[in-house]
């Protein structure tokens, strides 16, 4: 999986057949955001499936005359809670392994191979349906495969943002990125919801045979370094050249730099603290992720209860509030400067949305749509920008002095921890439901006051620099460069 140095053999396959000159920079960073967009979309898309599936596995509490053994019996979501929190413990642990390995590898051939084995895996749950397979350690054992697999992705995707974008409205850039995340839900939702009528293993096939096909648009057309298509490292002392072409950019550059320890990341100021908040902020987001359907089917909503394909369909407006909590975040903690004031004053803000999501959800279906949007804007806003900017920013920290190589290591451990964080949440909710939803609601209420709590020491640091210094270069450059393009 190594690079190359001689030729073109650096370069992606598909745009050596397509590219009939050489592109701009400008044209490659679109090219990377959109593929990237597309490929995470993919990895959220294959997640909703079990979401939405879990009415139909355990019919016990929601009316339906059958469901698919081990998951019909009394212990039935007590089942689903497990196997949710084996593939997201799979997937947090993964996570330290891959980003190492994303700082090491080639990351369009590790990403590309992490897609496959993702959708493999995926259809291989699916398949347990048409094989009449009821036996609890296959779906358990294939949902374990599916997420090491699909730890690949999210240290790998904004490790390739890292390399192509420097710091300058970063936040914005990945707020507008980062839409992928619920743009992966909602299609995830849509899909499986769509063909749940043929068969549940239908809604496991359909996005599984997608993030294959994501991982070949990955092989044949992402180019995961600068270098590859011979422009200069983006992270270069010289701003103003960046946009350079060089014949003598070595396009092994990257991967020789010495990627660094676990450890050493762990090191970076800012790194413990933004990603203990995120353990609180996934455990949030990721209960929503798994169990809103299953909560909305359970739901009396304006005097009824809809069924599970309209709980699916309905669960993806979460996700459009998340697509706007995600720019505004980034938004906003560009113009402030400011990202941990920024992540707690939407974790604190979340906490009375949420309670008025339970108490008033059930009013009526108007009432619960505006209120669950308002809910997903304000607990997707923060748990998008730790994940984005405020990675990308700690993995090109000054104490690094430049070495890019520690992009996918530094996400690994902040979205790792914070994935910890999302197998617990469902874990939980699979226990806590069979007592009531008011106890699940207050460990998400809970959870999103530690989230916002973690990051007071940071907060205390951003207003004291704020109110008793003056604007550092940075800030005066970041400023400075408000009126130009969003890509330059």
């Amino acid at each position: 999986m190594s690079r190359h140095s001689d030729g073109t053999r650096g370069i992606p396959p598909g745009i050596l057949l397509v590219r009939g000159k050489e592109w701009s920079l400008s044209t490659y960073r679109y090219m990377v955001l959109l593929i990237t967009f597309f490929a995470y979309a993919c990895y959220h898309a294959s997640r909703k499936p079990t979401g939405i599936v879990k009415s139909v596995l355990c019919p016990e509490h929601n009316r339906a005359r059958h469901g698919w053994s081990p998951f019909n019996g009394h212990d039935g979501t007590s089942k689903l809670g497990e196997m949710d929190v084996a593939f997201l413990a799979c997937y947090s642990l993964g996570m330290y392994v891959a980003g190492h390995l994303g700082d090491t590898l080639d990351l369009r051939l590790f990403l590309t191979s992490g897609m496959v084995g993702s959708g493999i895996f995926m259809g291989l749950f699916g398949m347990g349906y048409f094989w009449n397979i009821h036996e609890f350690w296959f779906y358990l054992s294939m949902q374990m495969i599916a997420g090491m697999f699909q730890a690949t992705g999210w240290p790998s995707v904004v490790a390739v943002i890292g390399n192509w974008f420097g710091k300058r409205k970063r936040g914005l850039i990945m707020g507008i990125w980062n839409a992928h995340t619920s743009v992966g839900n909602i299609s995830g939702s849509l899909l499986a919801a769509s063909v749940l009528d043929y068969g549940w293993g239908w809604s496991f096939l359909v996005p599984g045979a997608l993030i294959i096909f994501g991982g070949l648009i990955v092989y044949f057309f992402l180019a995961a370094y600068p270098e590859d298509v011979g422009f200069s490292s983006i992270h270069s002392d010289d701003e103003e050249a960046q946009g350079n072409k060089s014949v003598d950019v070595p396009r092994e550059g990257s991967v020789t730099k010495k990627s660094i320890g676990l450890l050493e990341a762990c090191m970076i100021p800012g790194v413990i603290p933004f990603a203990l908040c995120l353990f609180f902020a996934k455990l949030v987001a990721y209960t929503f992720l798994y169990w809103l359907p299953f909560y909305l089917t359970q739901t009396d909503i304006g005097g009824k209860y809809i069924s599970v394909k309209s709980a699916g369909n309905l669960s993806t407006l979460f996700d459009v509030g998340g697509i706007f909590g995600g720019i505004l975040a980034g938004y906003i903690s560009d113009k402030l400067n400011a990202r941990a004031l920024t992540a707690a004053s939407f974790m604190y803000a979340a906490i009375p949305s949420m309670l008025l999501y339970r108490r008033y959800g059930s009013v009526s279906m108007n009432t619960n749509i505006g209120l669950m949007m308002v809910t997903g804007l304000l607990v997707n806003g923060p748990y998008a920008l730790i994940t984005t900017a405020v990675s990308a920013d700690l993995g090109t920290h000054s104490s690094l002095r430049g070495d890019s190589r520690a992009l996918a290591t530094v996400t690994a451990i902040i979205d790792g921890t914070g994935s910890v964080g999302a197998s617990l949440g469902p874990l939980l909710t699979g226990f806590l439901s069979e007592a009531g939803w008011n106890d699940v609601f207050l460990m998400l209420i809970l959870g999103a006051f530690i989230a916002g709590l973690l990051l007071s020491r940071m907060i205390i640091a951003e207003i004291t620099e704020k109110t008793g210094r003056p604007l550092s270069t940075e800030q005066q450059n970041s400023r400075a460069s408000a009126s130009q393009p969003l890509l330059e």
